[in-house]
């Protein structure tokens, strides 16, 4: 196929009624489960409106027409892309798609037979119509937190509606992933084989770090930092930090306390060792928490609702929305009345007991070496 007859054919599928350009798409490798359970997706590359030309010979490929959904490739169907997406005109580019359909291939033609009981690998091609549609299944939940991760999207930049519901409960190995359900069945026959597994965590979310190593960033316990969290570079995770999903900082900062999930950290700011943000989850409520730049929650603070910039909570301060803070005038309001203002002071006063706020006036700098995280 020649670049004039690659060109006309993307040109003809466009064309054809009903077909609609997808908002972000990927190549992925799922595994699946004996019980035909998807249990994760990789995506070594990810694609945010661009790439169209592809998107739509994969379309063309899978069937696809418009909206979302994920596509299970049979070999045929891969070598029938890598045919098509050769004649592609890249200028001398990277051509990232291709080489992840040549992935694919390789891992279905190359997998491990000491796990074929348990489970296999599948080639996917996974569309999102549009960002603020509900996700469909297991491998659309991992191309938006693929999306979060590599920093492609935003928190809040997607609907993660529903995605406890969808993702299932999994093992998490030195050997990749594993059905719970099954796995004291599979733990036993594979050390009768003379294989080692350690159990990692049993979770719905594996770590980040093993899907996607965003750069300029440091992570002292990976375990702690969950696929779809979003790392700006400079950011520095220490050993006690934890960052989750859908959350996570826009800038330079230090974790040493926690970013639950929905929370969002603006660039120079501290997180405190075993500081806490109130997310979205489990009772946190629907307020989406920010933390302004230049902020700084003391160690063992908490902090339940948002602050602008060059705020400061003292250690060991929860502020909670409906926590009753004492103003500079001697009047008392709730926190909650306080949320996004900047320049704000929170302390307990040592003899009353009350939570009272002043005006701060300076603010705190990072330092910027520290932060660098050059690869």
């Amino acid at each position: 196929m020649s670049k004039d007859e690659f060109d006309s054919l993307v040109g003809k599928i466009e064309a054809e009624r009903g077909y609609e350009q997808p908002a972000a798409f990927g190549v992925g490798l799922a595994t699946v489960s004996s019980f035909g359970r998807v249990l994760d997706t990789y995506y070594p590359i990810t694609n945010l409106g661009e790439q169209l030309d592809v998107a739509a010979v994969f379309s063309r490929v899978t069937g696809r027409k418009s909206g979302g959904g994920s596509f299970q490739l049979e070999s045929e169907q891969l070598q029938e892309s890598i045919r098509l997406l050769a004649s592609r005109p890249d200028d001398d580019k990277p051509r990232p798609n291709f080489r992840a359909l040549q992935m694919a291939l390789a891992a279905l033609q190359k997998d491990d037979m000491s796990f074929r009981s348990h489970r296999s690998r599948h080639a996917v091609i996974s569309f999102i119509g549009d960002l603020a549609d509900p996700p469909v299944d297991v491998a659309d939940v991992y191309l938006r937190l693929h999306l979060l991760s590599q920093r492609k999207i935003k928190p809040h930049g997607c609907n993660l509606k529903n995605i406890f519901g969808i993702l299932p409960n999994v093992v998490w190995s030195n050997r990749g992933a594993f059905d719970s359900e099954e796995f004291e069945l599979t733990r036993s026959e594979l050390i009768a084989q003379g294989i080692e597994i350690k159990v990692r965590s049993v979770d719905k979310f594996p770590r980040m770090t093993d899907y996607v190593l965003p750069s300029g960033v440091r992570i002292a316990n990976a375990d702690n930092v969950r696929l779809g969290a979003h790392l700006a570079p400079g950011t520095t995770v220490m050993a006690a930090g934890f960052i989750n999903f859908n959350a996570g900082t826009l800038g330079p900062s230090m974790v040493e306390g926690r970013i639950s999930a929905g929370v969002v950290v603006e660039p120079e700011s501290d997180v405190g060792g075993g500081a806490s943000i109130m997310g979205t989850l489990s009772g946190g409520g629907g307020e989406v928490i920010r933390i302004g730049s230049h902020c700084l929650l003391g160690a063992n603070s908490g902090c339940g609702i948002s602050l602008g910039d060059g705020c400061t909570i003292e250690a060991g301060l929860y502020v909670t929305a409906g926590a009753r803070v004492t103003m500079p005038d001697g009047s008392v309001v709730k926190a909650r009345e306080l949320s996004g203002r900047s320049g704000l002071l929170f302390w307990r006063n040592s003899q009353t007991g009350a939570i009272e706020v002043k005006e701060r006036g300076n603010t705190i700098a990072l330092n910027t070496a520290l932060h660098q995280n050059k690869n």
